[in-house]
C-alpha cells in the first residue's frame, strides 16, 4: 500500500473539479494539489455532457434578481436562498474567466456579444452555449488550463474509497485504488475537496455518464456528513429511449422545447397544454417530466412506453444548424430529428439533495468540502436547466479558494487510523475472497427496477416503505457479493464498489421521500398530491445512525409571501 502527501485532494474532474483546482492553486500557488478521476480527466463526467449552456446575467435587460427569483421559484421555495443568491451573482464573473482565462468560445451574436438561447422556468433568455454541446468545450478548455499549472497533478482511473478522518474527526485524506493496477493508495491531505456528481444512475433509465455511482456521496454519508432534501430526483423530461441500447437516457437537450419543439402522446396531443397551459413545453422539468409520465400511464405512450418530441416544423435545415449535436445523436438509433418526431422518456438526471454546506462549501467535517451534485441546497426541489453547470462552476470555485485559505503549503495533514484503513481494505476487497455469493451486475439491475417502480417519478407511502425495506435487502446481498479473477481492470469488482454506493445512496433518497409528506417540486406524492406550505416549507435531512428529520427554510432573501408558482396545486376532482 502506497502513501502519498499532498495539500488539497480534489475527488472528481468535472466542473466542480477542475474549478475547484484552478481556484486553489491561483490563491496559493506554491500549494500541492492532486485532482483524481475514476475516468479520465477531461473525458469522463458529467459536465462533459451538458449540452444546453450555462445560465447567467448579462444582457442590460436581465438581472440577478430576476435569475434567483426563478431559481426559487423553480425550487419549490425550499432552496437555501444564501447559496441562490451565491449562485446568480457569482454566475457573470465565471462566465468572463472561462472566456478570457480558461479560452472557452460561447456563440456570439453578429453584433459581437454573447448569443443567449431560452430555456425552461426563466424569465429572461440567459442561457449562454456553444451550440448545443457546451460542456465539451468548457471541460476541454479548463483541463487544457490545468495542465500548465505544474503544481496541480492529474490522476486518470484512481477512484476514491472511503475518506479518513482523525481521532478527533477533522480531514486526514482519503483511501484511494488505482483501478488500473488494483492498488490501493492512502493520499494524506490537509484538505479534500469532494466533487463526484451523483446517483442518478441508480434508475432504469437514467441519463448521466456511466461511471457515475454517487461515490463522493456514499463515502460523505458514511463519514458522517449530514445531507438534505435527497427526495428531490431530478428526472430529465426527454431522455432518447433506444432500447437494448447504451444510448438509453441519453440526454436531448432543453434547447429543443425552448426554440419551439412540440411534445406529444401517441395519440398526436400537445399533451402540455393539459398540465401547464401557459408555459406549455416551457414549463419547468419537473412538471414536464410528471405530465410525459402521467401520459405513459394512462395509456397514451408509445411502444416503447414513451412519448414523442418534434420539432420538425421548426424546418429541417434550421434544425439541423441549431442543434447538429441532438441530429447526430438521434442518427445513431434510426431517427432523423429534423423531419420526423423522436420517442422519448423521462430519465432520472440530477440530485438536488446533498451533502448539506455553506455558502463556501465547507461541511460540518473539518477540512472537507463538498461542491457540485455532491452538495444540495442550491436548487431546492427542482434544478432550472442551465443552472447545473453554474453551480458546478461557482461553488467548484468557491471550494478552492475556501480549501486554499485552510491550508498551509507543505504543512502535515491530520493523522489517519492504520487499523481503520486495514479494515476499509478489507470491506472493498471481501468480494474477491469469498469462494460463493451474489452477482452485483444482478443486484445492480434489481436496484434500477425497485427505484424507478417504488421510488421514481410518482410515489406514495406503500410503495415507499415497501422500497426502504428491499433496500436494506438490496444492502445485504451487496455484504455477499462474490467475484473473480484478480484486482487488475477487474470490471466485476468495480462493479460490487458502484453498487455498494449506489444503494447508501438510494436508501438516504427512499427514507427522505417518505418523510415528506406532499408534493413540491420533483417529489410527487399522489397520496398528498399538493404543495402545503403550512407545513412543509422545511428541508428534509438524513444523516447515519439518524431518523430523518426536517428543519424550516429560512427566507434569507426573499420572504416566501414574494413567491408564486412554486407550488404543485391540488388536481382538480381530487380530494
Amino acid at each position: 500500500m502506497e502513501e502519498i502527501q499532498t495539500d488539497i485532494l480534489i475527488l472528481g474532474s468535472g466542473g466542480a473539479g477542475l474549478f475547484a483546482a484552478h481556484h486553489a492553486i491561483d490563491t496559493k500557488p506554491d500549494l500541492d494539489i492532486i485532482v483524481a478521476a475514476k475516468g479520465m480527466i477531461g473525458k469522463s463526467g458529467c459536465t462533459r455532457m451538458v449540452q444546453g449552456g450555462y445560465n447567467v446575467v448579462l444582457h442590460p435587460d436581465d438581472s440577478v434578481e430576476k435569475h434567483f427569483y426563478d431559481t426559487i421559484k423553480g425550487g419549490g421555495a425550499i432552496n437555501n436562498q444564501k447559496m441562490a443568491w451565491t449562485l446568480v451573482n457569482d454566475a457573470p464573473d465565471r462566465i468572463r474567466e472561462l472566456e478570457t482565462k480558461m479560452g472557452v468560445f460561447f456563440d456570439r451574436n453578429k453584433d459581437g456579444t454573447v448569443h443567449q438561447k431560452p430555456f425552461a422556468g426563466q424569465s429572461f433568455d440567459r442561457t449562454v452555449h456553444k451550440g448545443d454541446l457546451t460542456g465539451i468545450e468548457i471541460i476541454s478548455r479548463m483541463r487544457d488550463q490545468l495542465y500548465a499549472k505544474p503544481n496541480v497533478k492529474a490522476w486518470d482511473e484512481v477512484r476514491a474509497v472511503e475518506l479518513l478522518l482523525d481521532e478527533t474527526g477533522r480531514t486526514a485524506g482519503c483511501l484511494m485504488l488505482c483501478m488500473g493496477t488494483g492498488e490501493f493508495i492512502v493520499v494524506r491531505a490537509q484538505a479534500v475537496i469532494v466533487g463526484t456528481g451523483g446517483a442518478a444512475t441508480m434508475y432504469k433509465i437514467a441519463t448521466p455518464s456511466l461511471e457515475k455511482a454517487g461515490d463522493g456521496m456514499a463515502m460523505c454519508y458514511r463519514a458522517g456528513t449530514a445531507f438534505l432534501d435527497m427526495e428531490m430526483m431530478q428526472f430529465h423530461p426527454t431522455g432518447l429511449l433506444a432500447e437494448n441500447s447504451r444510448l438509453n437516457g441519453g440526454v436531448l437537450e432543453e434547447g429543443l422545447r425552448g426554440a419551439g419543439g412540440y411534445l406529444m402522446n401517441a395519440d398526436g396531443e400537445r399533451f402540455m397544454e393539459k398540465y401547464d397551459p401557459e408555459r406549455l413545453e416551457r414549463s419547468t422539468r419537473d412538471r414536464v417530466s410528471r405530465a410525459a409520465y402521467m401520459e405513459i400511464m394512462e395509456g397514451r405512450g408509445t411502444t416503447l412506453e414513451g412519448v414523442y418530441v418534434d420539432v420538425s416544423h421548426l424546418g429541417k435545415e434550421n434544425v439541423r444548424a441549431q442543434f447538429p449535436g441532438m441530429v447526430e445523436r438521434c442518427q445513431d438509433v434510426g431517427k432523423d430529428l429534423s423531419v420526423e418526431p423522436v420517442e422519448i422518456s423521462p430519465a432520472a438526471h440530477f440530485q438536488m439533495g446533498g451533502v448539506h454546506v455553506d455558502e463556501n462549501n465547507r461541511s460540518s467535517i473539518e477540512g472537507l468540502f463538498v461542491a457540485g451534485e455532491d452538495a444540495g441546497g442550491v436548487h431546492g426541489a427542482n434544478r432550472l436547466g442551465g443552472n447545473g453547470v453554474c453551480d458546478s462552476t461557482v461553488f467548484g470555485a468557491r471550494a478552492g479558494r475556501a480549501a486554499a485559505e485552510v491550508v498551509t503549503p507543505g504543512g502535515e495533514p491530520a493523522a489517519y487510523s492504520l487499523s481503520e484503513v486495514h479494515a476499509h481494505i478489507e470491506a472493498a476487497t471481501a468480494p474477491l475472497e469469498r469462494e460463493e455469493g451474489e452477482n452485483p451486475f444482478y443486484i445492480r439491475n434489481d436496484l434500477k427496477q425497485l427505484m424507478w417502480e417504488k421510488v421514481g417519478l410518482v410515489r406514495n407511502e406503500k410503495a415507499l416503505t415497501e422500497a426502504v425495506e428491499e433496500l436494506q435487502t438490496l444492502e445485504d446481498r451487496v455484504n455477499r457479493v462474490k467475484v473473480g479473477g484478480g484486482r487488475k481492470y477487474n470490471v466485476s469488482w468495480q462493479e460490487y464498489l458502484n453498487v455498494r454506493n449506489l444503494v447508501s445512496v438510494a436508501k438516504m433518497v427512499a427514507e427522505s421521500a417518505l418523510l415528506r409528506t406532499e408534493s413540491r417540486g420533483s417529489h410527487y406524492r399522489e397520496d398528498f398530491p399538493a404543495s402545503d406550505d403550512e407545513r412543509w416549507l422545511q428541508n428534509v435531512f438524513v444523516q447515519q445512525g439518524k431518523e430523518a428529520w426536517a428543519e424550516p427554510v429560512e427566507p434569507t432573501h426573499i420572504s416566501f409571501e414574494d413567491v408564486s408558482g412554486h407550488k404543485i396545486e391540488r388536481p382538480a376532482g381530487v380530494k
